[in-house]
């Protein structure tokens, strides 16, 4: 906001999946899409506008969704490269993924955590949308950048 301090705000509504084979989530297949309408940045004003067509033409384009090409380990974590559709248009991304650990829940089921962080820059996915302040200054940068904080619970596969 005015290219001095970040606006967050969150998508309320996704999906997504990971499947790997082996312990160490090299070559994971990562696929996940988020509903643009769920689009929450604590105020209503700026969601509607956000929603519009000014940025994200949620109408026209309803998801946003990531298709990995990449998954592999990089250090003690991992680099996933993949596919990013927004607003239309389809670009490689290279995201960090941090692994934070496996753990048994209190039911027995294992869980993987990891954190998802990385920039894209909005123009090239045709949001170039912007206005002036009154001392000339811009109102919006063009990074946006974002943090997935997710946990995959393992399902094992049984042949019959």
């Amino acid at each position: 906001h005015l290219v001095i301090s970040t606006v967050t705000g969150s998508f309320k509504k996704f999906e997504g999946n990971m499947i790997t084979e082996g312990d160490d989530f090299n070559n994971a297949k990562v696929n996940f899409s988020m509903e643009v309408n769920s689009i929450d940045t604590n105020q209503q004003m700026r969601d509607e506008h956000l929603k519009g067509r000014d940025f994200f033409e949620a109408d026209k384009y309803p998801k946003i969704t990531f298709q990995s090409t990449s998954f592999a380990k990089d250090g003690n974590d991992y680099t996933m490269t993949g596919n990013l559709t927004l607003k239309g248009v389809t670009k490689p991304v290279e995201l960090n993924v941090e692994y934070g650990g496996s753990e048994k829940n209190s039911y027995g089921q294992l869980k993987h955590g990891f954190e998802i962080s990385g920039t894209i820059n909005r123009k090239e996915f045709g949001m170039t949308y912007n206005a002036i302040t009154e001392a000339g200054g811009l109102t919006l940068g063009e990074d946006i950048k974002f943090v997935a904080n997710i946990q995959v619970a393992e399902l094992v596969e049984v042949a019959v």
